[in-house]
């Protein structure tokens, strides 16, 4: 990627952390709008959306809650939407695409593989919680494998390539990206595929510098020229694998979604503090920050006026 636009992703809300971590976490469909729309006000290009039932701030992919959240975010903003495929590693397929199969965004997110998916060593950080469920979504990760096979994965190409939907293709270690190649040497991607590199989730790779150049390494080997790169570090990775990933080329994806931290022991406050540091960063190594239709030209996109929110 030789061009001096960066983009940056902001991954509003998920299913990784629970309220109890953050009282900023977003959790009601306004507050998660609120976030999102300052988010884009920051300089994101890209909002990643989850939502979470209000009552009790449980993960969850009812289309009755992603519905005020995409009405509120598309009045005040021309931020590109992008939903999630993944929801959480305890939902079903049929639950995960919901949302994507009734709303028809400009862009979601796709998990390239099956894989561990090890929340429960956050249990060593936090040991009260608000809600009854947030303890067990943690150490019941000990044992929970996120589902998205060949056939999985298929069926949600084809989803977007009847709504025109595309992807940011969520590789997590080195074989997501041979199995990208391979979807993509079947004829079942369109170009430029927008890859977006996770480091740090256990039970994927690590977010050392060498893990990063491998998976750039691969990327490169197996998609050459025909893709758009981006990344994100988990917790405390975050900032700096967005700082080292963008001097060699990458976009980068900021967000409470990813990381609750500002600083060392420093809460982030919102979405917003994240967005607006990663693009100090960005604009100190001498790149301009994407607006949303310099990402949608480079992403090529259908557009905001065709999506079905």
């Amino acid at each position: 990627m030789e061009s001096s636009i960066r983009i940056i992703t902001c991954a509003v809300t998920g299913g990784i952390h629970t309220p109890s971590m953050s009282e900023y976490l977003p959790v009601t469909a306004e507050e998660i709008a609120e976030a999102a729309i300052g988010a884009a006000e920051a300089g994101a290009a890209i909002v990643h959306l989850h939502t979470r039932n209000p009552a009790d701030g449980r993960p969850s992919q009812d289309p009755d809650f992603y519905a005020p959240i995409l009405q509120m975010v598309k009045a005040h903003s021309d931020v590109i939407v992008n939903l999630t495929t993944g929801g959480a590693p305890s939902m079903t397929l049929e639950e995960r695409l919901r949302p994507v199969t009734e709303f028809q965004p400009e862009l979601a997110s796709l998990n390239m593989g099956s894989m561990n998916f090890g929340l429960f060593p956050l249990l060593g950080r936090y040991k009260e919680f608000e809600h009854d469920w947030e303890e067990p979504h943690l150490s019941n990760s000990r044992d929970w494998v996120f589902k998205n096979t060949f056939a999985d994965i298929e069926r949600i190409l084809d989803l977007g390539k009847a709504s025109g939907t595309r992807f940011e293709y969520e590789c997590y270690d080195s074989s997501h990206l041979e199995n990208l190649a391979f979807f993509r040497n079947q004829g079942l991607t369109e170009g430029p595929l927008f890859v977006q590199s996770v480091f740090g989730i256990l039970g994927g790779i690590g977010a050392h510098f060498e893990d990063l150049v491998h998976m750039r390494r691969t990327a490169e080997r197996l998609l050459g020229d025909g893709y758009e790169w981006s990344l994100f570090g988990t917790g405390k990775n975050q900032m700096r694998m967005a700082g080292i990933g963008a001097a060699v080329g990458s976009h980068v994806r900021v967000g409470l979604e990813d990381s609750l931290w500002i600083g060392r022991g420093q809460l982030a406050q919102s979405n917003a503090e994240q967005v607006s540091r990663a693009k100090t960063v960005l604009e100190s190594l001498d790149f301009k920050v994407a607006t949303p239709d310099e990402a949608r030209a480079m992403l090529k996109l259908k557009g905001v006026d065709n999506v079905g929110f």
